[in-house]
């Protein structure tokens, strides 16, 4: 609560003063001017995005596809004069989808039988060739489905129905508040007798886009299929169950496969005064297969690039290291992050920043930022003061999450901090089959990649 107080006096009364005695504001904001111009005018990061969606596609860890998105990634990383470009093997789950799923409503004395659409959620196992059938229960909590208990619960298709909370102005936080249903709800649903669980999509939106996502099953527990119906279905589902009495038909294929070898993609120019001192930019290479990973996370790994395109651009020679990291397997596991972290912590390396892109590729609003609670108030008070520089483009700053990928590098204690576009579309295309390459407008891309090529620049030449 103390830490809460000092930052919250600090951000009130203090930058201001500490911003105008310390920084010389005008060079500064000539340098962050021309990282703008350069990028609206001179960036490659919409051409990466075409090749990376377009001709690569849908990159699942452990595909050829992920296989050919690598090799592009360490291919751009090649062309930008880093002093050192390399892959870093990780291990990385593999699951295969199958054959197209099918999902129906059969014989019901209201509509008849009716297809819905839907995805088999990532890790799920599948009903097998003949499919199954069953009388569906509706529920909306994982504590539902335990006080309905296996009575209930036993022989039926559990079909989890909490919508995201539109109130809430953040969509991320109304992921977070939805998102249990997909990740451990088949989990729940098996440990009381269910033979499948239908999850409503994770997005505000009514559509008939189904959108995947990773889910896990429990130790010693049959696992059961897993399929995300779209939010229009869940609709209609739902106002069946009020009519009548619902049985489904469900049919998948899909299964996990064993365990395979991948790799990040690492590209850095040595800092010249701290090289000991890092500073990361980044986003995640795999995606989900039923579109192109275009905002998810293809606009990331280009952000990514584009800062040192850019500081290349502007001939800056940085201070400190300036490490691009495009991370394997984010989705389902966190297998390259997990080797990232290993190695550098095994290495005794310090991040003293790391930006992670993995929000999409809409209008810039600013970044959050996340530290050990050592040393947090004191970096973020470092950062904060740079706030007049970074709003006239639209920027904020503040504490809260930064990315998945980083989140493992909190113990070397530098700043962790999540690039935030405008959130109000993301999980219009998260995880679907229209998240490609025309969802991304260009200026917005461009407009992201300075953003963080500027804040980039400042802790290069402040520090924290």
């Amino acid at each position: 609560m103390r830490s809460f107080f000092l930052l919250a006096g600090f951000v009130l009364g203090v930058s201001p003063l500490i911003f105008g005695q310390n920084l010389p504001q005008e060079v500064d904001a000539r340098a962050i001017r021309k990282i703008y111009d350069l990028a609206l005018t001179e960036s490659s990061c919409y051409q990466w995005l075409y090749h990376l969606t377009k001709e690569v596609g849908g990159r699942m860890a452990g595909t050829p596809q992920s296989a050919a998105a690598i090799a592009y990634g360490q291919q751009i990383m090649d062309t930008l004069g880093l002093d050192r470009v390399y892959l870093q093997e990780c291990t990385v789950p593999t699951w295969v989808r199958g054959e197209p799923e099918q999902v129906r409503i059969i014989n019901s004395s209201q509509i008849g039988t009716q297809d819905l659409h839907a995805l088999s959620l990532g890790n799920s196992v599948g009903t097998g060739p003949d499919g199954l059938a069953a009388e569906v229960i509706e529920v909306h909590s994982l504590d539902e489905v335990e006080k309905l208990g296996r009575a209930k619960i036993a022989g039926k298709i559990v079909f989890y129905n909490r919508p995201m909370d539109p109130t809430q102005l953040s969509t991320g936080a109304a992921y977070g508040g939805a998102v249990d249903q997909r990740g451990l709800g088949a989990a729940r649903a098996a440990e009381y007798g269910a033979v499948a669980a239908l999850v409503r999509s994770m997005t505000t939106r009514l559509d008939d886009y189904p959108h995947t996502g990773a889910m896990r099953y429990q130790d010693g527990i049959e696992p059961i299929p897993s399929l995300a119906i779209s939010t229009n279905d869940a609709e209609l589902l739902s106002r069946l169950l009020k009519k009548e009495a619902v049985r489904v038909f469900v049919r998948s294929t899909c299964r996990p496969t064993p365990p395979a070898i991948s790799y990040n993609v690492i590209g850095e120019i040595k800092g010249s005064t701290y090289p000991d001192e890092i500073i990361l930019v980044g986003g995640h290479l795999d995606s989900w297969d039923p579109g192109e990973g275009a905002h998810d996370d293809g606009t990331g790994c280009v952000h990514a690039m584009e800062v040192i395109e850019l500081l290349k651009k502007m001939n800056y020679q940085p201070q400190r290291t300036i490490r691009c990291v495009l991370f394997m397997n984010e989705e389902n596991g966190l297998g390259g992050a997990r080797a990232y972290w290993a190695a550098s912590n095994e290495a005794k390396e310090y991040h003293l920043a790391a930006i992670e892109s993995d929000s999409g590729g809409f209008t810039p609003r600013g970044f959050s930022c996340d530290a050990d609670d050592e040393v947090f108030v004191q970096k973020f008070q470092s950062l904060y003061a740079w706030s007049p520089l970074l709003e006239p483009y639209g920027l904020t700053l503040e504490k809260g999450s930064s990315g998945a990928d980083i989140s493992g590098l909190k113990s070397q204690k530098g700043l962790l901090i999540g690039f935030k576009p405008d959130s109000q579309r993301y999980f219009d295309y998260h995880h679907t089959a229209i998240d490609t390459f025309e969802a991304v407008n260009k200026r917005e891309l461009e407009l992201g990649a300075a953003s963080m090529t500027a804040l980039v620049y400042l802790l290069d030449k402040y520090g924290l």
